[in-house]
């Protein structure tokens, strides 16, 4: 009985630790397209610890559970079956969570961005409806 409590612990951390990665790895490219490499690496790092923490400590949870098949290996794979349930749950949570914070600056950069344009317009265009000064026009029979 330990024996299998321990294999399942060893392939829940391993299982935990490759989708971790997966997400570092896959998020931080795609947080690069609204972030520069410091802040997406910055954001990415803070959403894999917080993925991390939920799914070791449902892993942890999920192994006090008690499961009589009468087979210690298949007690194991109902844990994993689990554990790998929970485990899509949470990758998906992450994703979307990362969407949202890509998404998110995306706005914000292109409201930014329009109005900059905006300011830039009116610049170009603030002469445009003011009275103009009447041209200087100078006498010929001014004294000189």
């Amino acid at each position: 009985m330990e024996d299998s409590y321990v294999t399942f612990l060893v392939l829940g951390i391993v299982l935990v630790v490759i989708d971790g990665q997966l997400i570092y790895h896959s998020g931080r490219g795609y947080l690069k397209r609204a972030y520069d490499d410091e802040e997406a690496t910055s954001m990415i790092r803070l959403a894999v610890v917080l993925f991390h923490l939920v799914v070791l400590g449902l892993l942890a949870l999920v192994s006090l559970i008690s499961v009589e098949t009468g087979n210690a290996t298949k007690d194991v794979v109902m844990k994993l079956g689990i554990v790998l349930l929970l485990l899509a749950l949470a990758h998906g949570v992450t994703m979307a969570i990362l969407a949202r914070i890509r998404d998110r600056q995306l706005q914000q950069q292109l409201a930014d961005q329009m109005a900059e344009e905006h300011r830039i317009y009116e610049e170009r265009h603030a002469h445009v409806g003011e009275p103009r000064p009447a041209p200087k026009i100078e006498s010929p029979y001014s004294a000189t």
